[in-house]
């Protein structure tokens, strides 16, 4: 270690950092299968997420479910998120797709797309997303025909695929979201990670949350959890990884974890390895990351964030822009509606699937339809994300 914040190492190839990982990843690999915090959803007899699933999440910080996407709502996220990258911009800064037709997005008050330098890592050691990664991950050398740029994100999914509004109104997530933050539960954002074979960078170890670790009333729910849904498999060496226990730690000594590990594969740290379909709850506050994708396998994940309405309501701080929001009752209302949006644009293609009702606009709910005076209101939605 140069200092805190560097990696003393040389420059390494793609391959070596596959080979690098290789005893890590199985150590890492056997732990992760042997925690007991996978399975399909599944209910007690008070129809609530069952106790069993809840105590695993809470012991470990995660959890794996199970066969959540159907195989034809699967391969219709995958088709559409396709779609969508093939109309991205070229680069950055372009104009037109690389097609040359005009690039999609354009419109957005936020970009749709992220990119990044193959195999990098944009945020380590930086003071960019509130300085919370501060340790630079290892930047592989991509292969001599990668491309200048990779595009590693979308951001908000709701606005860019009718499928992915039609993922977020899925009963059973929805109710662990109820059954972990409670019937009044608020979201926070939906993004897409995106790790193409060979080029998808990596996203330095971190704890999500910022706000809340010096509050009287701290708990290990108090900054929320992400949803991820995956589109392909989620292997050793593409995943998240994460700190099993550390979301009830407080805020965490990255700098000194990676030290003590002697590089970034920090010790006792897991992968969160899912099929497709699957869908991973983790908690915010666990420590967590992902290394360069110098594999073959593809990952793509889809991101949707919910807190429990308490940590939210009039609270006052920046977000990772260092823009400063209050989240007063109204914000929160309109961003909250987007739920029974994505619970009536999911109900009209699966009228036989029961509907998840949200406790906090039940008797409005029937009243909130999709169609396309709501998509023009849906537009530009994400400027309205709260971030704890």
């Amino acid at each position: 270690m140069a200092d805190g914040n560097t990696l003393e190492a040389p420059a390494i190839t793609a391959a070596q950092h596959a080979e690098a990982m290789r005893d890590y990843i199985r150590e890492g690999e056997a732990i992760a299968r042997s925690l007991g915090n996978r399975g399909p959803i599944r209910y007690g007899d008070d129809g609530k997420l069952h106790a069993e699933i809840l105590s695993a999440y809470w012991r470990h910080g995660f959890y794996v479910f199970e066969n959540v996407i159907s195989p034809d709502e699967l391969a219709e996220l995958r088709r559409d998120v396709d779609e969508l990258l093939e109309r991205a911009p070229a680069t950055p800064d372009s104009e037109h797709d690389k097609h040359g037709r005009p690039a999609f997005g354009r419109d957005f008050a936020k970009p749709p797309f992220r990119y990044a330098k193959p195999l990098s890592d944009p945020l380590g050691g930086t003071t960019k997303n509130k300085g919370r990664h501060p340790v630079k991950m290892l930047d592989p050398t991509p292969n001599q025909d990668a491309p200048v740029w990779t595009i590693n994100g979308l951001d908000g999914n709701l606005q860019l695929l009718d499928s992915c509004l039609r993922l977020y109104g899925h009963p059973g997530l929805l109710s662990i979201a109820a059954a972990i933050n409670g019937a009044d539960f608020v979201p926070y954002n939906e993004v897409a990670f995106i790790k193409e074979p060979g080029l998808g960078p990596s996203v330095a170890w971190h704890q999500d949350g910022t706000t809340h670790w010096d509050a009287p009333d701290w708990d290990a729910g108090a900054h929320g959890f992400n949803f991820m849904a995956q589109l392909y498999p989620s292997t050793p060496s593409n995943c998240v990884w994460t700190l099993p226990g550390s979301h009830k730690l407080g805020k965490g000594d990255i700098k000194r974890l990676v030290a003590e590990s002697g590089s970034e594969r920090i010790e006792g740290a897991v992968p969160m390895v899912c099929e497709p379909g699957d869908v991973m709850v983790l908690n915010r506050q666990a420590v967590h990351g992902s290394f360069a994708n110098t594999s073959a396998d593809r990952r793509i994940t889809l991101n949707a964030g919910f807190f429990p309405r308490h940590r939210v309501l009039n609270v006052t701080t920046e977000k990772l822009d260092g823009v400063t929001h209050t989240y007063d009752a109204e914000r929160i209302y309109k961003r909250s509606r987007i739920i029974a949006l994505g619970i009536d644009a999911r109900r009209q293609r699966f009228p036989d699937e029961p509907s998840f009702v949200y406790e906090p606009l039940a008797a409005e709910q029937d009243r909130i339809v999709w169609n396309e005076a709501a998509r023009a209101e849906l537009k530009d939605y994400n400027l309205l994300d709260m971030y704890i």
